[in-house]
């Protein structure tokens, strides 16, 4: 799914990872505070100003989640560069509605995408396996060498992954297909703001980047 200007409606080591992605499920923007690093602000996509902004629209994002739907499931909302992506369960269609009708009045918000599925909120057992999961991908983007992989956040939802972030169109191909093939994963939903590769080029001093982008691999001349 690639990303569009409107509404549209359709969170090392293992253990440690997952639960700090567990504990995002719950609050994301507490895990957001406290993971985001200065190395990582320095190599994200984003201005330093715009993560700002995407934890303030996710902590605002939540409290309108409770005020529409207070305990009617489980909601988790994750922004990237002013992207919201809306997952988890809530129990009528209704609701599925008003959640994304009261996040998407949220000053700075461009886009919401709702992935909210009507169902039983669900298991700590199936959030750990989902945190479980999104660790397992993020470490194959990095042990695949020709993916930045701090250019891209990942999140899980009942075996179904979300890959968000400011990607060329080679990138998201390479990023899909690395997430596809980790075990566990049923699906891979893109919710990329494609950029080209000269955006790409630009991007790269005026962030300040201290980390060199993996180059697309091409075969040796004959």
């Amino acid at each position: 799914m690639t990303l569009r200007s409107r509404l549209v409606r359709p969170s090392f080591v293992l253990a440690a990872v997952a639960a700090s992605t567990l504990m995002s499920a719950c609050a994301p923007l507490l895990v957001g505070g406290a993971v985001m690093g200065t190395s990582l602000m320095v190599t994200d996509r984003r201005t330093s100003g715009t993560q700002l902004e995407d934890q303030s629209i996710e902590l605002k994002a939540m409290t309108r989640t409770r005020e529409a739907v207070g305990e009617r499931g489980h909601v988790n909302a994750t922004s990237y560069n002013r992207t919201l992506l809306l997952t988890g369960e809530v129990a009528a269609d209704t609701d599925k509605v008003a959640v994304e009708q009261a996040v998407a009045k949220i000053e700075g918000v461009r886009t919401v995408v709702n992935e909210l599925v009507v169902a039983g909120s669900s298991s700590l057992a199936a959030r750990s396996n989902d945190a479980i999961l999104t660790s397992k991908v993020k470490a194959s983007f990095i042990d695949a060498k020709d993916v930045f992989a701090n250019a891209i956040k990942v999140v899980s939802e009942r075996g179904t992954v979300y890959l968000m972030g400011r990607v060329t169109e080679r990138e998201a191909n390479r990023a899909s297909d690395i997430a596809r093939a980790v075990s566990g994963v049923q699906k891979v939903v893109r919710v990329f703001e494609v950029i080209t590769e000269a955006e790409l080029a630009e991007l790269q001093p005026k962030q300040g980047q201290t980390q060199s982008q993996p180059q697309p691999q091409t075969p040796p001349k004959q």
